[in-house]
């Protein structure tokens, strides 16, 4: 006699119950040949399920010993039972246990897409089997769009996809009529006599009478084990004779995938679960998006903000270094110091980190226009002086290098001297102001300046440095020597070369800096720190839609338990479920991340359209990282939940509803 395919000793399955255990199976010997059609009966409760889910590996004994093919199950890893599951198993269930997420043709591939065949020769056997069984125009229908035969139909094409050497069928034709039910068992019938075993798992006779033997359970316990005499057609057929439509082993047992063409896959699955679950799916995503989209807007508006305070700031001089006689503020030799000229203004304005430069003198004097006299401050300084200190002109024009040449008496107010000089909008411009005993003329007016701590109400002309000094004071040297730094150069780097520039030309050091980048350095402090701190609030909301992602992830793995159980029972790994579950969080996590990025740039355009103040800088690397962060949550997030998924017992997750 041929060594038993299936071989069954002293089993015995246990549930608990209460403080105790209930042993549905107890003390089981049973062998089973290939080739054979056995039928195991019973009333509802016996044990037969169980005993089938155990000899499919859905499930495990509490004690005895199983082997398949010479092979004992309980020392096998769970990879290894789903390749038993996957290569030498299929599953005809009574409820069909159909993906009604997928066609007929893609649920018989399923099987085979787990077994690392390729997919066009997947696509053509489960046609071919689809065709066999009568469904060749029911390829492209959905189970929900077929009768419960023609699933069933689809259930049985599942089982052959891999070959099917053992065919379980649980009450294969319980939820038929006796016509459609007829037809399966004929089916049935024809893969045996094509060389599959069958194991019918039945508590109707009329279906077990189709076997060649029948073996009967009551109360867990084999009561009967014996041929069938009235079995009938059945001839088993040498193994040879197996049908032209299944396909060798050795194509099956030896997958040819690599990793990518199973990420591949899982991808494809992935991407139809959550296309069928639409709603769920966008309601997951809108946490990241929201999240996502604060992140990008928040430092936007930090980049913007700090951008434009940084430029508002260069505008009033803060990137400037002032040059002072002496050795100090507080130096009582300072003013007998008259060694800074305005040739040392010339050399520093020739040097690459100097964005612009200026000599300064400066004194106060009575200024007069017809009845009214006032005492102003009179600043005399180079051409560049405007742009050095950010100043911008509001009408008029500004005197340049050559009006400081030839010691023009022009003069630039401020909006203080104008509405002292000139109320009621009378135009300042070509009119005559006598600046001590200098009559010079107006040529421009240059807009208000806030400082920084508060408009200044003071009355402040400006009149080309020659002007000053030789009209005026009739003196040859300057007060002082401002150099604006350009936005590329440090100021600590600048400080430096011009001290060795000056100490080269004086020989000496006589002279002192005044460096206000310290101004600059603090608000971009500030303005970091805010950023940072609305950041960590936005991340907060990322945070909590990655706790969203967990919770509807773990709600879905809950919902999506029996079709779990159906891709463990036909040979789904326990890594082939867990990189399903992480893509879909991932790809969830990701799409978020992207339609976050663009309604974050969506906003932003509409408040440039709007003409809003706010200054928004989108930066490409935190958009980047924000996709980055958002798969990094998918992962994190969606990890448990795929594990849950993965860990779960295949006969507990096909028996969910």
């Amino acid at each position: 006699m041929a060594e038993a395919l299936l071989r069954l000793r002293g089993l015995t399955r246990s549930f608990p119950a209460g403080e105790g255990t209930l042993d549905v199976l107890k003390d089981i010997d049973l062998d089973i040949r290939a080739g054979e059609m056995v039928a195991i009966v019973g009333a509802s409760g016996s044990g037969k399920s169980t005993l089938m889910n155990i000899l499919g590996c859905l499930d495990r004994p509490s004690r005895g010993t199983y082997h398949v093919a010479g092979r004992e199950t309980e020392a096998m890893t769970p990879d290894e039972r789903a390749q038993l599951r996957r290569e030498h198993f299929g599953f005809i269930f009574q409820r069909y246990h159909l993906l009604g997420d997928l066609d007929a043709v893609h649920n018989v591939e399923v099987p085979a897409v787990y077994a690392g065949q390729p997919r066009d020769a997947r696509r053509a056997r489960a046609q071919q089997l689809l065709t066999r069984l009568g469904l060749a125009q029911r390829w492209a229908h959905r189970p929900g769009q077929l009768s419960g035969g023609q699933q069933q139909r689809v259930s049985i094409a599942r089982a052959l996809m891999n070959g099917g050497q053992v065919i379980l069928a649980d009450e294969p034709t319980g939820a038929l009529d006796s016509r459609v039910g007829a037809e399966v068992m004929g089916i049935l019938q024809e893969l045996h006599a094509q060389g599959h075993t069958i194991i019918l798992v039945t508590h109707d006779m009329a279906v077990a009478r189709h076997a060649q033997r029948i073996i009967e359970l009551r109360d867990g316990q084999l009561v009967a084990d014996h041929p069938n005499a009235e079995a009938t057609g059945n001839v088993v057929p040498a193994r040879a004779a197996a049908c032209a439509d299944t396909p060798p082993r050795s194509a099956i047992r030896r997958p040819t995938w690599s990793a990518r063409d199973r990420f591949v896959e899982a991808l494809r699955m992935a991407w139809l679960a959550m296309a069928a679950h639409r709603l769920r799916t966008g309601l997951t995503m809108l946490g990241i998006i929201i999240g996502i989209a604060s992140v990008v807007l928040v430092v936007a508006l930090g980049r913007g903000s700090q951008e434009r305070v940084l430029s508002n700031i260069s505008a009033l001089g803060t990137n400037t270094i002032d040059v002072y006689p002496g050795s100090g503020f507080g130096d009582l030799r300072s003013a007998r110091v008259q060694t800074l000229r305005a040739t040392d203004a010339q050399a520093l304005s020739s040097q690459s980190y100097v964005d612009s430069v200026t000599p300064n003198v400066s004194t106060a004097v009575t200024a007069r226009l017809g009845s009214t006299a006032v005492t102003v401050q009179v600043y005399g300084v180079g051409a560049q002086y405007f742009r050095a200190k950010g100043l911008k002109i509001a009408q008029g024009a500004l005197f340049d290098a050559a009006a400081v040449t030839r010691m023009d008496r022009s003069v630039v107010i401020d909006n203080n001297t104008r509405a002292q000089f000139f109320p009621s909008g009378v135009d300042p411009v070509g009119r005559i102001v006598l600046l001590g005993q200098v009559p010079c003329l107006v040529i421009g007016v240059t807009q208000p300046q806030t400082t920084g701590f508060g408009s200044s109400s003071e009355l402040r002309v400006w009149v080309p440095y020659t002007t000053v000094m030789h009209r005026m004071l009739g003196q040859s040297y300057v007060s002082s020597i401002t150099v604006r730094v350009n936005d590329a150069t440090p100021m600590a780097a600048a400080e430096q070369a011009i001290t060795r520039v000056l100490q080269l030309r004086h020989r000496t050091k006589d002279f002192f800096l005044n460096n206000t980048a310290e101004i600059r350095a603090t608000i971009e402090k500030t303005t970091q720190t805010m950023t940072l701190m609305i950041g960590a609030i936005a991340m907060i909301s990322l945070v909590v839609g990655g706790i969203g992602v967990m919770n509807i992830m773990l709600v879905s793995v809950t919902e999506r338990t029996p079709e779990i159980g159906v891709r463990m029972a036909v040979g789904a790994r326990q890594s082939d479920i867990l990189q399903q579950f992480l893509i879909e969080a991932v790809i969830v996590c990701l799409l978020g991340g992207l339609f976050g990025v663009c309604a974050a740039l969506g906003v932003g355009w509409l408040m440039h359209a709007a003409g809003s103040s706010y200054a928004l800088s989108f930066s490409t690397f935190s958009m980047v990282a924000a996709c980055l962060c958002a798969s990094l949550i998918g992962v994190t997030f969606g990890f448990l939940p795929a594990r849950r998924a993965a860990r779960l017992d295949p006969v507990a997750a096909l028996a969910r509803e």
